[in-house]
């Protein structure tokens, strides 16, 4: 090892501007009256189809139905590496780079910009790092102000960015082990893409009746749901101290935590404990699909008045199965309807109409059997998507060590 200006690298790395060892091109400024939403021949790469470092095709797409001599100097091919420039001071909410693999007639946009390495560069190893961390931390540095709070990285800037650059053998070796780690993790997503799909499916089939599990038959009823829950009328007075307090986001997302939550910071003196299995529902954005089945990691939160709980009447009514049963988008409907237009997206939901929601469902048995099968499709998909994280922080760590010559490779 030797010591340099980026810190202790192998003998044989060299220190090198990323200019030296690639070529780089900003994007350039199409017309945007041009562009169309209906697909075409040609589309135009934004900044927004490279957002978190993942080329989105299908995000606002914009499109050309044919491109002038100098713009088809713009046309990406495949293994181009394109960078955004552009975002906010005090974010790092830019510097994304995706790598083009077997997309067709892409068009660099401005404020884009595109790296191919020259012979002394892999252009995957070039790939890697740029989403390396000491890369990224060099080049946040150069971000210069725009307008307003916009902060820019201009091509100058970007190639005097001094890199540690390891023999060309070396660098292939080091992404081809990344790019297996890569093709583990998309391997991984698109199981979870997969599972997901199916577990839409059987909620589907399953909450609606279209399909019955063996040894069940019968028609469904359908009643008030006030059949079904109880409300929860026991408040607890606000604590002196911390307390956990617990919130519902929209669109079906679930309970979120506020822990050690200020009781000085909230002037309702009356709160209602939260029990494992309880239903909690947010008057005010019930019609967002704010509703949700109270975890046992939920258990002893406090919420205020315009988060009403209810409990499952035993015997009658599974908790598991209404917690799928509420995720249905006629039930979202129902809860629009009794949720009355107000200010902005303030509709607040009528306490009184919401027991009296008609909702088909299935005897006791069923309910359960039901919840078992899609709590086990849950299941299978967390521990997929646990996986999923092991293989990115395993990345993480042998990027921060494989790219910095940390860790060495046999070549």
């Amino acid at each position: 090892y030797k010591q340099t200006k980026l810190g202790l690298i192998p003998e044989k790395w060299d220190i090198l501007e990323i200019g030296e060892i690639c070529d780089t091109l900003g994007g350039y400024a199409f017309k945007s009256k041009l562009m169309s939403k209906e697909k075409s021949e040609f589309q135009v790469v934004k900044m927004s189809n490279v957002y978190l470092g993942i080329l989105d095709l299908e995000r606002s797409p914009s499109y050309l139905s044919e491109i002038s001599t100098k713009e088809n100097a713009y046309l990406l091919e495949k293994k181009d590496i394109i960078m955004s420039l552009t975002g906010t001071i005090g974010k790092r909410d830019y510097g994304y780079s995706a790598l083009i693999k077997d997309e067709l007639n892409l068009l660099l946009n401005q404020r884009l910009c595109k790296l191919k390495g020259n012979s002394n560069c892999h252009q995957e190893f070039l790939y890697y790092l740029t989403k390396s961390s000491r890369f990224l931390y060099l080049f946040f540095i150069i971000g210069n102000g725009g307008t307003g709070n916009q902060a820019n990285v201009g091509i100058k800037e970007l190639r005097e960015i001094k890199i540690a650059l390891p023999p060309l053998p070396e660098q292939k070796k080091i992404a081809d082990i990344l790019s297996t780690w890569d093709k583990a993790i998309e391997t991984t997503q698109a199981l979870i893409d997969k599972l997901q799909l199916r577990k839409k499916g059987l909620m589907q089939q399953l909450l609606t009746g279209k399909k019955r599990l063996p040894g069940f038959e019968g028609e469904w009823k359908e009643k008030e749901l006030d059949n079904f829950i109880t409300p929860n009328l026991k408040p607890k007075d606000k604590p002196s101290e911390p307390y956990l307090a617990l919130g519902l986001r929209s669109h079906g997302k679930g309970i979120f935590h506020k822990p050690n939550f200020d009781p000085n910071s909230n002037v309702m003196t009356t709160l209602y404990e939260v029990k494992e299995n309880d239903l909690v529902v947010n008057i005010t954005f019930a019609w967002e699909h704010a509703i949700a089945v109270a975890s046992k990691e939920d258990e002893g939160g406090l919420v205020s008045h315009r988060f009403p709980t209810y409990k499952f009447l035993q015997e009658i009514s599974d908790s598991q199965f209404f917690k799928y049963h509420f995720l249905q988008k006629r039930f979202k409907y129902l809860l629009g309807v009794i949720s009355p237009g107000g200010a902005g997206r303030n509709r607040v939901m009528s306490k009184k109409d919401f027991p009296k929601l008609k909702v088909k469902v299935p005897k006791y048995s069923e309910q359960t059997a039901i919840a078992q099968v899609l709590t086990k499709a849950d299941e299978e998909i967390n521990r997929t998507q646990n996986y999923l994280e092991q293989l990115q922080e395993q990345k993480k760590g042998l990027m921060q060590q494989l790219l910095t010559g940390q860790r060495r490779v046999v070549v």
